[in-house]
């Protein structure tokens, strides 16, 4: 018999919140968290405007040590730490670390790049001579599980502890990969999550590439537009959000707090086949992983009420879409309500999937759709798919029993998790 799967803790650092009740605040208010940066605009950006987590020096010493902060300038890392902790707290454990091992406890934190601004410091130093100079955490910083390490030992936890990475698509992977292993009775709690760095060299390569606005540097917060017909390229975010996944076994047992059921879902890859490439989806991969994760969950297309879609404000929205309808068989006025969290942190790279994951579960908590900024002016295109109304541009009080969230990302993979109100 397989375990059904809840949760029961979120933590998020967001563009436009940092710490759960602020980023509530701010999804349903629809508050935008971009902003200009005169720092970009000096590299010679062509986008100037990003969404980076507004965090203090005494708001990192709430989470890390003097001693952990020493020579610390991952950011990656920092938003995990924050988002992995809160979540692990709002889940009613204490962070102690003098705590008991705890083997029923893992973790899969995953992220795109971490400590690049690390890297740049340990290449100036080895190319000065400079060797001894790098610190002693200069290795943990820069390896891609180092996220995975300090909150692993911060928590003390003795299941599986690793980090994933697969693009935007990493946080709803981890989040499933968690899952999975409660479901088979390999571990009674999983931290799950993703966390993106806010590094001018992270988002360079984005902005040669030129798929971000340039469009918007006079008007930051109007510069996220997804399914919008003026939209011009994504706005780089960053930040990280962090879940608690526990068997609802062990969730009744200590009486914890129930945001939402995990049914199931899906992970694949288009392969890069079939119009798939490095940076565009093949889209029948895409439908396959909406409908494996309906099979997976045990539902009805018709049964879901609302789409966090990943749906960056590029060309590739109206794409998108299509392949929701087309999987779905829902369209017009019969298909869900779908909304992107885009509009408000811009795209959040790896921690996308987890940011927008935990934007999701508050949604089936509190009841509420958020709002998809700046989308007066829907894509043509999106209108001969699905009826405006589904697109809401203000919050919206309704009942959401079941919701569907994918992430696509570079490489041609994809994910798709089902959460449902919990009831027992």
């Amino acid at each position: 018999m397989k375990n059904r799967v809840v949760i029961t803790g979120l933590g998020v650092v967001a563009p436009n919140g940092v710490g759960l009740k602020d980023f509530t605040k701010a999804i349903k208010s629809g508050t935008s968290g971009i902003t200009f940066y005169q720092n970009l605009k000096d590299k010679g950006f062509s986008c100037c405007i990003g969404g980076i987590p507004p965090i203090s020096e005494e708001k990192k010493r709430e989470y890390l040590t003097p001693l952990q902060l020493r020579g610390f300038n991952s950011t990656s890392i920092l938003y995990g730490c924050m988002a992995g902790m809160d979540a692990w707290k709002d889940a009613g454990f204490s962070v102690d670390e003098n705590s008991n091992l705890d083997y029923d406890s893992g973790l899969i934190f995953g992220t795109g790049t971490s400590g690049i601004e690390k890297f740049r410091e340990a290449i100036y130093q080895i190319d000065e001579q400079k060797v001894r100079r790098l610190g002693s955490t200069s290795v943990v910083q820069t390896m891609a599980s180092g996220i995975s390490a300090y909150l692993g030992g911060i928590l003390g936890l003795g299941n599986q502890v690793t980090t994933n990475s697969s693009a935007c698509t990493t946080g709803t992977e981890a989040l499933l990969m968690g899952f999975e292993r409660i479901k088979n009775g390999k571990a009674k709690r999983m931290l799950v999550g993703s966390s993106s760095d806010s590094s001018l060299y992270t988002w360079g390569g984005f902005d040669a590439m030129r798929v971000m606005s340039y469009k918007h540097n006079e008007s930051p917060e109007k510069g996220s537009r997804p399914m919008s017909e003026t939209a011009s390229g994504f706005v780089p975010g960053s930040g990280a959000g962090a879940l608690v996944l526990e068997s609802l076994e062990s969730a009744l047992e200590r009486k914890a707090t129930i945001y939402a059921e995990v049914l199931g879902g899906n992970i694949n890859s288009g392969g890069q086949r079939n119009g798939g490439t490095l940076t565009a989806p093949n889209a029948e991969a895409v439908q396959k992983c909406i409908t494996d994760a309906l099979l997976d969950s045990e539902i009805s297309s018709n049964e879901i009420d609302a789409i966090n879609g990943h749906l960056t404000a590029t060309s590739k929205d109206a794409l998108e879409i299509e392949n929701w309808t087309k999987a779905l068989q829902r369209k017009g006025a019969d298909f869900p309500y779908i909304n992107s969290l885009k509009s408000m942190v811009g795209h959040c790279l790896a921690a996308a999937g987890a940011i927008e994951s935990v934007a999701s579960v508050l949604q089936i908590k509190e009841q509420f759709l958020f709002p998809n900024i700046n989308c007066e002016d829907i894509h043509p295109e999106i209108s001969d798919f699905i009826s405006e109304d589904k697109i809401p541009t203000k919050m919206l009080k309704t009942d959401i029993h079941i919701l569907a969230k994918a992430s696509f990302g570079f490489g041609d993979v994809n994910a798709c998790v089902i959460f449902k109100k919990y009831s027992e």
